[in-house]
């Protein structure tokens, strides 16, 4: 899949958010604008701190309920149990994630075409010995970052 311009996801959503009659305001603009500059899943306090009071938290929440019901953003879940969000794949693109395990920092990443071949192939022998039809495929790798290596 190509990767889109900025302009061209904020274009995406607002025809998404169209087909189901929710106005693409501009508070629901500044939070798609800083999911896209950070470049990975953000928790809703980071989402806070980085709009700098430019939405009100209370529209922040009413902006991501509308946009995970629209398919526009994806969760994830950490082992702590905090949730961050980010932009479903169908605007950024198939990508992975490499989480800090003490800052909690996460990151994206992409493989090469082959690389993504070959774990494609790894996670289809994995579904087919458990039984599973495969649909897909998360991978997450975890260490310490750079800032937080001593």
């Amino acid at each position: 899949m190509e990767t889109l311009t900025s302009q061209e996801i904020h274009q995406k959503v607002a025809q998404g958010l169209a087909e189901t009659d929710v106005r693409y305001t501009s508070g629901r603009r500044a939070v798609v604008a800083i999911l896209i500059r950070v470049g990975g899943p953000r928790s809703v306090g980071e989402l806070v701190k980085l709009l700098e009071d430019s939405v009100p938290v209370s529209s922040l929440y009413r902006s991501l309920a509308i946009f995970e019901e629209a398919g526009v953003i994806v969760k994830h879940h950490d082992v702590d149990g905090i949730i961050r969000v980010e932009l479903s794949e169908w605007l950024l693109g198939h990508h992975h994630h490499v989480v800090c395990d003490d800052c909690g920092r996460v990151e994206d990443f992409s493989l090469s075409s082959d690389e993504e071949n070959t774990l494609h192939d790894i996670v289809d022998k994995v579904g087919e010995s458990l039984r599973y039809q495969v649909s897909g495929h998360v991978l997450e790798v975890e260490g310490v970052c750079d800032t937080c290596a001593p």
